[in-house]
């Protein structure tokens, strides 16, 4: 655009105040080069950042295997702080409560606490319930899925004072209403947030009409539900008993019919299902007829998960259909994760080299933009550090607590004197900041599967699967910064 301006601006000339031409003159003179200029230039530029472009998302998405993550990382930092007296103050607020409600209560505890006895945890209390006082008048309203506020001082591994005001926006609803102080920060219903991250949508069918809900964690949502009248079976009609029963099949087709479509709307949205599995549910044989028939889309039909007999239509019906689903909706991350990894040694086994290994072929496989899909541990504990050498250049390392140690693997590779360390960052939190960029997706699994444990201690617990044939032997990686588990 730099170069469009200075065309521009070089051609300016054809149009001032001593000249006859008028602007419309002028810009059926421009608009030619200009038009040279942006097709020429336009399909170059493309080009070079197609791989940067295709990776950009929207700042208003919510990647949820990040959030997951950063939710697991802030959980168990603040189950292990731990403060002086009750001085940690826990407030947790549903949505659709009232700001004004929880300042009027912070202005009694604020009260209270005036007359505790000890002056050190006095001021302490004080102190943190200010700073959640403080915390709420950033806020309007409560957010859409509540709101989590952590204030206090907490004594650090070196047994000094610091002190911590936290407040969010979780990343999916939260029901619990919770307001504690004491002597550590109660992350309890954070913690029930990660327990099903999944989304689940159900489809409760009887003869009475059909209910589409979804369940996510322990947030139950009712989409949409609608009644219908169907004729009974019965013996009577003589001659006319063949077109009764015609009749009848014909508004139980269209009963399906209608349900699937709706399905369709409910669950489908920008062409992408927006559940990770359909449970059917209903007192009669309509769920069964659903699957069977081919009305049902199928980008729906694979995610059935499981059909349910329940005794009830409507939410009842509902509520018993989540409790009788139970043990399969648990299983499905784990299922997930089986299935991702197994995709990623099917690769190993049919050596299509489209796969990575270690941290440092993973990182410059990353870099290269040839990584479509990033496996990381969840507990990988490696960090990335910064450090600046003697002629003032910036280096990388990515070392696990034990190999930081070794004073060896911080030395300037010129001078072979130790280099200064200007930042040290997990690499997990490196990667969940980054990984966009390269137009990779990101996959966070466990070790509690066998295929995880067996990706954990194999391969360093950090891997990919690669657009397109890559020979890992010219990335050049260091074998010193690939671990072994030795479990």
């Amino acid at each position: 655009m730099a170069v469009i301006f200075f065309c521009c601006k070089g051609l300016s000339p054809l149009y001032s105040s001593s000249t006859n031409l008028p602007p419309q003159v002028y810009w059926v003179f421009l608009s030619p080069l200009f038009l040279l200029f942006y097709g020429f230039c336009f399909p170059i530029a493309s080009i070079i950042s197609l791989p940067f472009l295709a990776a950009r998302m929207s700042a208003t998405e919510i990647d949820t295997n990040v959030e997951l993550w950063k939710m697991k990382r802030l959980i168990k930092n603040l189950e292990q702080a731990r403060g002086n007296g009750t001085s940690m103050i826990s407030l947790v607020l549903p949505p659709r409560s009232q700001i004004s409600q929880t300042v009027k209560m912070l202005a009694d505890e604020y009260g209270t606490a005036s007359n505790i006895k000890s002056r050190v945890n006095r001021l302490s209390v004080l102190s943190a319930i200010t700073s959640a006082q403080q915390r709420l008048k950033l806020y309007n309203k409560i957010p859409n899925n509540g709101l989590v506020v952590y204030c206090g001082t907490i004594i650090t591994d070196e047994g000094k004072e610091k002190k911590v005001n936290i407040d969010f926006e979780p990343f999916k609803p939260i029901n619990t209403s919770l307001y504690m102080c004491d002597n550590k920060f109660h992350v309890e219903a954070l913690s029930e947030l990660l327990e099903s991250d999944n989304k689940f949508g159900f489809i409760i069918m009887d003869g009475n009409g059909s209910l589409f809900a979804s369940l996510s964690g322990n947030t139950r949502e009712i989409l949409h539900k609608f009644s219908i009248e169907l004729p009974k079976k019965h013996g009577r009609g003589g001659q006319s008993a063949l077109r009764f029963a015609r009749l009848r099949e014909e508004k139980r087709h269209n009963y399906v019919r209608k349900v699937s479509e709706i399905a369709t709307q409910v669950f489908i949205t920008n062409d992408k299902v927006n559940v990770t599995g359909l449970i059917l549910a209903g007192s009669a044989d309509f769920k069964a007829d659903l699957v069977k028939s081919d009305m049902l889309d199928q980008r729906l039909a694979a995610k059935v998960l499981k059909l349910v007999d329940v005794s009830y239509g409507g939410e009842n019906g509902f509520n018993q259909a989540i409790d009788l689903s139970q043990e399969v909706l648990q299983n499905v991350k784990f299922m997930q994760e089986k299935k991702l990894i197994s995709s990623y040694f099917d690769e190993i086994s049919l050596d299509t080299g489209k796969t990575v290994y270690g941290v440092e072929d993973t990182l410059k496989a990353l870099e290269m933009g040839a990584i479509e899909t990033l496996i990381v541990w969840e507990n990988l504990d490696i960090s990335r550090l910064s450090l600046k050498i003697a002629n003032g250049d910036i280096i990388f390392k990515n070392l696990t607590k034990e190999q930081e140690l070794n004073k060896d693997n911080l030395l300037d590779p010129e001078t072979n004197t130790e280099a200064e360390i200007v930042n040290r960052k997990p690499l997990l939190e490196w990667i969940a900041e980054t990984y966009k960029d390269y137009g990779a997706s990101l996959e966070f699994i466990t070790n509690r599967s066998t295929e995880g444990s067996q990706f954990v201690r194999g391969f360093g617990g950090i891997g990919g699967i690669l657009r397109y044939k890559l020979d890992v032997a010219d990335l050049g990686g260091d074998d010193d910064d690939f671990y072994y588990d030795s479990d």
